[in-house]
Parts: structure tokens; C-alpha cells; sequence
């Protein structure tokens, strides 16, 4: 099981599934990282927190512990 956590920058992956439950899950999926949705890595922060994505035509940064909840293929 891969996750968004283990993705490489300059990679683009698709999300698989969302793990996780409650709020944690609803925050993920209310900044649009939805199941079939495609992710570009763009850059990870120095110290590897937090991650930079580009999704749905913007940017977003999501904490490792998050990405940690995503599969990706």
C-alpha cells in the first residue's frame, strides 16, 4: 500500500482510497482530495513537513500525518 506520504517530488500519483474517519476524513476530502483524483508533488518542505501539491488546478500543503491517510496508485 503506497500512500501520498511515500510519493516523490515531480511525481504525479492518483489517489486510490481515503483512510481515516470523522472530521479528519471530511477536511481531506473538503480540499478536494477525492478518490480518482490526480496529484502532483511539487515540493516537500526541508525538514520533509509539510508537503506542496498541486491538485484541481491549485496549490495545496498537507502535513505528512494527513498524506499518511491517503492511498495512491
Amino acid at each position: 500500500m503506497k500512500t501520498l506520504k511515500d510519493a516523490r517530488v515531480g511525481e504525479t500519483v492518483t489517489v486510490a482510497r481515503l483512510n481515516g474517519a470523522g472530521p479528519v476524513k471530511r477536511r481531506i476530502m473538503d480540499m478536494g482530495i477525492t478518490k480518482g483524483v490526480q496529484v502532483y508533488v511539487r515540493k516537500v518542505a526541508p525538514l520533509g513537513d509539510p508537503m506542496e501539491l498541486n491538485l484541481r488546478g491549485y496549490e495545496l500543503s498537507v502535513r505528512k500525518a494527513d498524506a499518511e491517510m491517503i492511498e495512491v496508485v
